[in-house]
């Protein structure tokens, strides 16, 4: 199985704190994340589910919290059919009242060869949804 990492960082203007708030509250990730909502608890050990789609027309990405804590990281074990691997968001406060926000992930790319093709595909859509998504997410704090 290979294993691929992609990640997107974005200064926001509101310190770590504020931004853990919102970062943490899964049901508004439909606000910043593309077509996606989401549902889940709030620690170590709790269970984190996405649906990324379009209507019916999408995925399942079932989740268990890694790593909690706030306001400075949550980590978290894909678990689901399609998405395996480990994700993590990580907040650094910088000076005037502004944090950096980097989205991490490290996916393990399933069928040998062909998942590494489809990568070539996929990869890219992934960086952008990443970028979009904390382009959105800053844009809450301005």
């Amino acid at each position: 199985m290979s294993r691929v990492a992609v990640h997107a960082a974005i200064d926001v203007e509101a310190p770590a704190e504020r931004v853990w708030e919102v970062l943490v509250d899964w049901p508004r990730h439909g606000e910043w994340v593309p077509f996606t909502r989401a549902e889940g608890g709030a620690g170590e050990g709790e269970s984190v589910e996405a649906w990324t789609g379009a209507g019916p027309v999408g995925f399942l990405d079932t989740m268990v919290i890694s790593d909690w804590k706030p306001p400075h990281r949550v980590g978290v074990r894909h678990t689901g059919w399609l998405v395996h691997g480990d994700g993590r968001f990580d907040l650094v406060d910088l000076p005037g009242e502004r944090c950096r926000v980097t989205w991490s992930e490290l996916i393990d790319l399933p069928l040998g060869a062909v998942g590494r093709a489809g990568w070539i595909t996929a990869g890219p859509l992934a960086r952008l949804m990443l970028h979009t998504a904390l382009r959105r997410l800053a844009k809450m704090f301005e």
